[in-house]
C-alpha cells in the first residue's frame, strides 16, 4: 500500500498531562521532571500531550485578575518538545473523586457568592449542594460581581486566547476543549462520590437549586400542568433501576409526566452548551483550533430499557430515543467535535449485575457523532498498560479495519491517553505503549501534519430545541464495529494496568478515569470521565 493512501488511517495520540503538573499555588515547578517524560513521549512517536487549565487556579485572586504565568512556562516547554497542545478550559473543580491527586476548587471569590446564594451550585433533592461546578441554572444569572456564569467563562476563554496568542499562532495549540460540567463534562454531577454515590448506583436527578426549579415550573406552566413537580419516585444514589418506580421496567419515566420532565432536564444541559460553545466560538473565531468537549461514559445500566444511570446525568438514552447525536448536531452548529471515553473497556470485564455494555456505549456514541459529521475523539477512562486495553482502542479507532485505498469511512480524528506518569514512561509498559502509538499511526511514521486544523469558522445559524431533537428519532442502528483490531498490539502484560471490574470505568467524570470516561482532566471517572478525577466508579 503507498504511504500517501495509507496516511488516511493515521489516528493521532495525545497524553494527558498529570492533574498536578501546575500547583495548587499556580506555578509550574516540575520542568525538569516534565522535560524527561516529554522526550520519552516524543521517542514513542506521540503527537502531542493534553493539559487542564484550571479556572480556580489562573482567576483565582479576584474578578478578571488572571495570571498565566504557570501556563506561558508549562505551554513553551511542549513547544520546545515538538508536540501539540490539547487545552482544557477547566472551570470545575478538581478533587473529591477517587483518583484526584490534588484539589483545585472553583475560584475562592465565586464561590463567596454562594455563601448568601447557595443556590448558584447543583443541588440534589436531599438540599447537598455540588460545588464541583456553577448550576447551568445561572447561566444568564449577573450574580458574580455583575458577570453571569456564561460572561465569566467566555471571559476567561479571551484572556487566555489574548495571553496564549503567540502559542496559537505557532500552531502548538491545536484544541481548546470546553468544559461544561464536573469533571469537563457535559452532564449534571449525579454520581457523586463526595455524596455518598458507589458504583453501579443509579445516581439522582440534580436539579433542586431555586433556578432550575423556577424554570421547570415555568416550563410546565406553557404546556399546561402547572401542577407537576419533579419525580419524586426516582430513588437515591444508590439505588439500582428496579428498586425504584420510575426506572423500573415500563417505570413512571414512560408517562407523559416522566417524559416531559426527562425531556426538559436533557433539553437544558443541550442548551447550556450550546450557549458556551457559540461563546467559545466568537472567541476562538480564526483560530487554528478545534472546539471540543468531553461526554462522560456511563456504562452501567446501559442494558436495562430506562438507561438510569445516563438519564440521571442528563443523557435521554432510551431503545427509542437516541440521547447522544442531539448533543452532536448541536456541536456540528459550531464546529466542535466530542471527545469520548471507556474506549478501552471490554463488556467481559464488568460485572454482570451492573448491566453494564461499554463496548455498545462506545458504538452508538461513535455512530451518533460520525453520522452528523463531526470529528470524534476517545480516551481510556482508567489507566491501562496492557495489550488487551491497547487492542480494544485500537478497534474502537478503525472500527473498519486499516483502508488500503485511502482513509476508512470511520476512524477517531485522536486519542487521548490518560495519563502521564513514569509508570507509563519505563519497562514494559513503555514498549506496549510505543507499540500502541505505532499501530494507530498504522505503522506509519510520525507525521505532524496529519489531519491539519483549518481556521475556526464562525457558528452556523440558531437551531433551535425542536430542530436540535430531530436526531433523537428514529434512534438507528449504529455502525458495525469488527470484534477485534487488525492492527494488534503484541506483547507482555503491562504492569499496573489490570483489568478493572468497575463497569464504569473506574472513573467517574473525574476520573482516574471516569467511569464515565471522564476527560481530561480530571478522572478518571468511571464513567470514563473526563478529567481526572475518580478510579473505579463512576
Amino acid at each position: 500500500m503507498e504511504a500517501s493512501a495509507q496516511q488516511g488511517n493515521y489516528v493521532q495520540v495525545y497524553v494527558m498531562l498529570p492533574l498536578d503538573i501546575v500547583s495548587v499555588n499556580n506555578r509550574f515547578e516540575k520542568g525538569d521532571e516534565l522535560r524527561g517524560q516529554l522526550k520519552r513521549l516524543v521517542e514513542a512517536g506521540v503527537d502531542g500531550v493534553m493539559v487542564d487549565v484550571w479556572w480556580g487556579l489562573v482567576e483565582g485572586k479576584g474578578p478578571r485578575v488572571y495570571d498565566w504565568s504557570a501556563y506561558k512556562q508549562l505551554f513553551e516547554l511542549v513547544h520546545e518538545a515538538g508536540l501539540k497542545l490539547q487545552a482544557i478550559m477547566s472551570f470545575h473543580q478538581c478533587g473529591g473523586n477517587v483518583g484526584d491527586v490534588v484539589n483545585i476548587p472553583i475560584p475562592q471569590w465565586v464561590r463567596n457568592v454562594g455563601v448568601s446564594d447557595p443556590d448558584i451550585f447543583y443541588t440534589d433533592q436531599h438540599g447537598t449542594r455540588n460545588i464541583e461546578y456553577l448550576t447551568l441554572g445561572v447561566d444568564d444569572q449577573p450574580l458574580f460581581h455583575g458577570r453571569s456564569a456564561v460572561q465569566m467563562y467566555a471571559d476567561y476563554m479571551a484572556s487566555f486566547r489574548d495571553n496564549m496568542k503567540e502559542f496559537l499562532d505557532a500552531g502548538l495549540i491545536v484544541d481548546i476543549e470546553v468544559g461544561l460540567g464536573p469533571a469537563g463534562e457535559l452532564r449534571y454531577p449525579s454520581y457523586p462520590q463526595s455524596h455518598g454515590w458507589s458504583f453501579p448506583g443509579i445516581g439522582e436527578f440534580i436539579c433542586y437549586d431555586k433556578y432550575l426549579q423556577a424554570d421547570f415550573k415555568a416550563a410546565a406552566a406553557m404546556v399546561g400542568h402547572p401542577e407537576w413537580e419533579f419525580p419524586r419516585d426516582a430513588g437515591t444514589y444508590n439505588d439500582t433501576p428496579q428498586r425504584t418506580r420510575f426506572f423500573v421496567d415500563n417505570g413512571t419515566y414512560l408517562t407523559e409526566q416522566g417524559r416531559f420532565f426527562l425531556a426538559w432536564y436533557s433539553n437544558n444541559l443541550i442548551k447550556h452548551g450550546d450557549k458556551i460553545l457559540d461563546e467559545a466560538n466568537k472567541v476562538f473565531l480564526g483560530h487554528t483550533v478545534q472546539l471540543a468537549i468531553k461526554i462522560s461514559g456511563i456504562h452501567w445500566w446501559y442494558k436495562v430499557p430506562s438507561h438510569a444511570a445516563e438519564v440521571t446525568a442528563g443523557y435521554y438514552n432510551l431503545h427509542d430515543r437516541d440521547g447522544y447525536r442531539p448533543i452532536a448536531r448541536m456541536l456540528k452548529r459550531h464546529h466542535a467535535s466530542l471527545n469520548f471515553t471507556c474506549a478501552e473497556m471490554r463488556d467481559s470485564e464488568q460485572s454482570s449485575q451492573a448491566m453494564s455494555a461499554p463496548e455498545e456505549l462506545v458504538q452508538q456514541v461513535l455512530s451518533a457523532g460520525w453520522r452528523e459529521g463531526l470529528n470524534m475523539a476517545c480516551e481510556n477512562a482508567l489507566p491501562r498498560y496492557d495489550p488487551t486495553a491497547y487492542n480494544t482502542i485500537l478497534r474502537n479507532a478503525r472500527p473498519h479495519g486499516i483502508n488500503k485505498s485511502g482513509p476508512p469511512e470511520h476512524k477517531l480524528f485522536g486519542f487521548t491517553y490518560l495519563r502521564l506518569s513514569n509508570q507509563l514512561v519505563e519497562g514494559q509498559n513503555y514498549v506496549n505503549f510505543k507499540t500502541f502509538v505505532d499501530r494507530m499511526h498504522a505503522n506509519l511514521p510520525h507525521d505532524p501534519c496529519v489531519d491539519p486544523v483549518a481556521p475556526l469558522q464562525r457558528s452556523g445559524p440558531e437551531l433551535t430545541i425542536e430542530m436540535i431533537l430531530q436526531a433523537a428519532q428514529p434512534k438507528l442502528e449504529p455502525f458495525p464495529f469488527e470484534e477485534h483490531t487488525d492492527l494488534p498490539v503484541q506483547g507482555l502484560g503491562g504492569i499496573g494496568g489490570g483489568e478493572v471490574e468497575d463497569p464504569t470505568g473506574g472513573m467517574g467524570g473525574e476520573v482516574q478515569q471516569d467511569p464515565t470516561g471522564g476527560m481530561g482532566g480530571e478522572v478518571e471517572d468511571p464513567t470514563g470521565g473526563m478529567g481526572g478525577e475518580l478510579p473505579p466508579t463512576v
